[in-house]
């Protein structure tokens, strides 16, 4: 067997670390009740996600990886249509014959056999609980008075993987609609300025949540100790700060 043949066999059995721009990506593995979900940390706000040998994409984007050494996906998740987080080049990388992209009305025009979901949306794909919901600025806007993310223009999602279930808020504020979350056990939230939350809205949201695990993630050059001073009075919520800038 040769060494190509080798490496992707390995990949697929998950035996080799991913990889992107020759570098080892920062791991977690999450135990769930129907097996291990693995968490891989590209950068900003895209992620790999994997579980039962199917590999999710989170908002892949070029600027954050190199796509191509990275497995293919099952299923392609897209928050919004912003380019740090929407980036059709690396969609094609990425897509094989049977993969299914996931996003907002906002990326149709771009993306061929695109699955809308929006906010309040519900599917199951690929064996996975998949719930879409709202993501927006309240506080933040444009020198035009604009928010810089609409209501009702993108998605946060909330995907239940065995019994653990993970939210990936997308570009958002700490909005009213997070107070009806449960039982969420993982936690991805946005934190950098002028586009979504301060470390003390982020501290606000996940005191609604109450998340296991919380990342903060899409901080740019926010201080994250700030985020773990003002939740270490709730030792049931752990911050963990991966490299997500």
């Amino acid at each position: 067997m040769d060494k190509i043949a080798v490496l992707t066999l390995s990949l697929l059995l998950g035996l080799v670390p991913l990889l992107a721009f020759g570098q080892k990506l920062e791991e977690d593995i999450i135990k769930t009740s129907a097996g291990n979900l693995k968490i891989n940390f590209i950068g900003h706000a895209s992620l790999v996600l994997t579980f039962e040998d199917k590999v999710i994409h989170v908002d892949p984007v070029t600027s954050e990886g190199n796509y191509k050494e990275l497995p293919q996906a099952d299923l392609i998740l897209i928050t919004h249509e912003h380019y740090d987080h929407f980036d059709p080049a690396t969609l094609k990388i990425l897509k094989k014959d049977t993969t299914i992209i996931v996003g907002p009305a906002s990326c149709q025009s771009k993306v061929q056999d695109l699955k809308v979901m929006k906010n309040g949306d519900r599917l199951n794909l690929l064996g996975l609980d998949i719930e879409a919901v709202p993501a927006y600025n309240l506080v933040h806007k444009r020198p035009d008075g604009q928010p810089f993310h609409p209501r009702g223009a993108g998605n946060g999602y909330v995907i239940t993987f065995g019994d653990k279930r993970v939210y990936i808020a997308g570009d958002t504020e700490n909005i009213p609609e997070m107070k009806n979350l449960k039982n969420i056990d993982i936690a991805f939230l946005p934190m950098n300025l002028p586009y979504t939350m301060t470390p003390e809205m982020v501290a606000e949201a996940a005191r609604w949540i109450k998340p296991g695990i919380l990342y903060p993630y899409h901080y740019g050059d926010t201080n994250t100790s700030r985020l773990v001073t003002l939740l270490k009075d709730i030792p049931e919520i752990e911050v963990r700060i991966r490299h997500m800038k």
